[in-house]
């Protein structure tokens, strides 16, 4: 392990300072891959806390029936849906909503289904807004109330009304309040009879974002899809908070009953559906992370490289040092403080641009990233590490030259 004295300190600074450009270059690539690792982990951070915000504000004890099993070994497994479960590849029935609300302790149930079809209002085609079906107790399990308007109730559900996202409502009609409009979907004319306030939502879910959300009454959608309509999840809500477990556990076993025994569905609590979601984020976040630290072994070649160059320039150099009495252990501590002085260098740049960027994205986009100072002691850490491992082999090529052969180079 080489030892590091305060003269190799001094000597490795006074080299950088007077190589500044092809300094600044050769640590180029570690500044990239710092940046991009405390970048991309900074986001995967804020993205997850936004998820759990935007989960717990449906309540507590709010309670998610998915199709499909979530667990794997007994484990929550990685599930490509951050919120509900709309990914997934088969749907529930009402036969399924049925017994929920057969269930002991069970309040309320509404489906969620997506309709699929363009939207037509005021001369103009619409086809990026959602379209959900669910039913007059979606409000409840959701905890919101409609502040404009008001939500279909259960006697007008073979109605053709619907109740929009804050964000429809300004994109369809420019209008913050647009009750009593109407638009066309599915050759059926549709009259806004609410409009939700606006639901805190992550930019990264947009399948799961309410505000772009047009919510239609399910008997409807069943009746223009020809009765195809598939539910992608069922919220549920217990009689009472202290009753969520033993709701879920009424849901398991009337929806275990109605499906022959067959565990093809998962009935989820908040922090099981935060769980979900958090390992899908950590999944995209490890691998994003992982491409950009190629950059930190990028930027280790790029100082290996020119600390070989610079062993060739200053050959006289090692020459006259060993002529003089240096020995090889301390030829080798000075070119690897040299190149530690690099990467060490490149690691501050790195995290003070991260930290700039971090801020950057907070105030001008939608994102808002947290910094992990586990990521950037990691970062530190690997930089001085980078420093060591790829300075070591032109260390020990200088440290290694025979100091006649030395002297003799121009």
């Amino acid at each position: 392990m080489p030892t590091f004295s305060r003269g190799n300190i001094k000597m490795a600074i006074a080299s950088v300072r007077n190589t500044k450009w092809r300094s600044m270059l050769t640590m180029l690539g570690v500044i990239i891959g710092i940046v991009s690792v405390v970048m991309v982990v900074g986001i995967g951070e804020g993205v997850k806390q936004e998820v759990a915000v935007q989960i717990n504000q449906f309540g507590d004890d709010l309670i998610t029936v998915r199709p499909g099993n979530v667990y794997k070994d007994g484990k929550i497994a990685t599930n490509t849906d951050v919120l509900f479960g709309l990914n997934s590849i088969s749907g529930l029935t009402e036969k399924d909503l049925a017994a929920i609300r057969k269930a002991d302790h069970v309040r309320l149930a509404a489906p969620l289904s997506v309709v699929p079809g363009s939207i037509k209002a005021e001369g103009k085609t619409f086809d990026n807004n959602l379209v959900l079906a669910t039913n007059s107790d979606l409000p409840g399990a959701l905890n919101r109330s409609v502040p404009y308007g008001e939500f279909f109730a259960s006697k007008d559900e073979g109605g053709n009304f619907a109740v929009i996202g804050k964000h429809v409502a300004t994109a369809m009609f420019d209008d913050n309040v647009p009750l009593g409009r109407s638009f066309e979907f599915r050759g059926q004319t549709f009259i806004v009879r609410g409009v939700f306030d606006e639901f805190k939502s992550t930019p990264l879910s947009p399948v799961s974002n309410f505000n772009s959300a047009i919510f239609i009454p399910y008997q409807v959608a069943e009746r223009l899809t020809g009765n195809s309509t598939q539910m992608y999840s069922i919220l549920t809500k217990p009689d009472k908070p202290a009753n969520t477990d033993k709701a879920m556990t009424a849901v398991n076993r009337e929806l275990l009953a109605a499906h022959g025994g067959q565990k093809d569905f998962s009935v989820l609590d908040q922090k099981q559906s935060l769980d979900s979601s958090s390992n899908v984020l950590d999944l995209i976040t490890t691998m994003i992370a992982a491409v950009a630290a190629i950059s930190l072994f990028v930027g280790g070649v790029g100082i290996m490289n020119i600390m070989l160059a610079t062993v060739t320039e200053r050959m006289h150099e090692i020459g006259v040092r060993k002529a003089i009495g240096a020995t090889n252990r301390q030829i080798l501590n000075q070119f690897i403080m040299e190149a530690t002085v690099l990467s060490l260098f490149g690691g501050v740049v790195g995290i003070i641009l991260s930290l700039l960027g971090v801020y950057g994205l907070r105030v001008y986009t939608d994102l808002k990233p947290i910094v992990s100072w586990q990521a950037i002691v990691l970062a530190t850490a690997t930089s001085l590490a980078i420093g060591i491992l790829f300075g070591a082999l032109p260390a020990i090529k200088a440290a290694r030259k025979d100091p006649i052969e030395a002297l003799r180079h121009e």
